[in-house]
């Protein structure tokens, strides 16, 4: 996906449908996107941490771990947002969107 300039106004669906074509990974935020950066190895080694202890916590429940490329989706003060957060645990069974969750557990 191109990078748009803080004026354009991009869709949801042109949103997504540019996700899913591009190399590179980029926030959505009221209709504007933000290119993402790489992670510090700081960063990657402390996400590694987290998911090496959740994950056996989650091992027969109904719970999902996803890292760093499992988009959540929020509304907030009437914006639609899309974020990649390093880690998110969801256990709602109906939030089974393929690129994005919208109702993460608040463990």
């Amino acid at each position: 996906m191109a990078p748009h300039s803080q004026a354009t106004f991009l869709s949801i669906e042109d949103y997504l449908a540019g996700e899913e074509q591009s190399d590179g990974r980029y926030e959505y935020i009221g209709g504007r996107i933000y290119a993402m950066t790489g992670a510090s190895a700081r960063h990657n080694l402390i996400a590694t941490n987290l998911v090496t202890v959740l994950r056996p916590q989650l091992r027969g429940t109904s719970c999902r771990l996803f890292v760093a490329d499992m988009k959540l989706r929020l509304t907030f003060a009437g914006q639609d947002i899309f974020y990649y957060p390093d880690l998110m645990v969801c256990c709602d069974p109906d939030d089974r969107a393929v690129y994005y969750r919208t109702r993460p557990s608040r463990m």
